[in-house]
């Protein structure tokens, strides 16, 4: 995990990278060092919990694609917050095959506290959730998954993140374009 989130905050605090002609190819770097270091499939699984058992391979696949989306989408920018911050490693605790790995983020604002839970698959650490102060990503996502379910139906949900996900598309087309005509640089 060091060597991951070290490599993240070099992204985000590379100058070059800042600039709005960047924007995609900063974006595409953070994305790499992320894909290597997550187990997609793991957190889209817990997320959407129970109803994940009625689920074909297909639709798995095609839940596990939305996921990445909405995550990526979701969190994209607020990680870019962090450039300025320092890691600083408190512990970390395992049990057979899972593991976590608890971290603190100082900022000259704001401390964050950020605990990585990893699962070992073939011989390597991935993660599979990302405790934030205190609030689970994967726990987050599970219980706004099943109040829409309960609400509506898995159908709906899908519709939604499907519809989420082209909103956000078309905002990180014309992003880049946008702060570059503005001369201003993205936050």
């Amino acid at each position: 995990m060091k060597s991951t989130i070290t490599e993240l905050l070099s992204i985000l605090g590379n100058e070059t990278l800042k600039q709005p002609e960047q924007f995609e190819e900063r974006r595409q770097q953070i994305a790499r060092v992320i894909r290597r270091r997550v187990n997609y499939g793991q957190m889209a699984q817990r997320s959407l919990g129970a109803p994940w058992t009625g689920l074909t391979d297909t639709e798995r696949q095609d839940f596990v694609r939305l996921y990445v989306q909405l995550l990526r989408d979701t969190f994209a920018n607020k990680i870019e917050e962090y450039h300025d911050e320092q890691m600083v490693y408190l512990f970390e605790r395992r049990v057979g095959s899972f593991a976590e790995v608890s971290t603190k983020l100082v900022g000259s604002k704001v401390d964050t506290w950020v605990a990585f839970r990893l699962a070992e698959q073939s011989a390597d650490w991935l993660v599979y959730d990302v405790v934030i102060d205190g609030a689970s990503i994967v726990g987050n996502y599970r219980a706004q998954f099943a109040r829409i379910i309960r609400d509506t139906s898995y159908a709906e949900l899908v519709e939604q993140m499907q519809q989420r996900g082209l909103v956000v598309k078309v905002f990180e087309k014309t992003a880049p374009d946008i702060f570059a005509q503005a001369r201003v640089r993205p936050q």
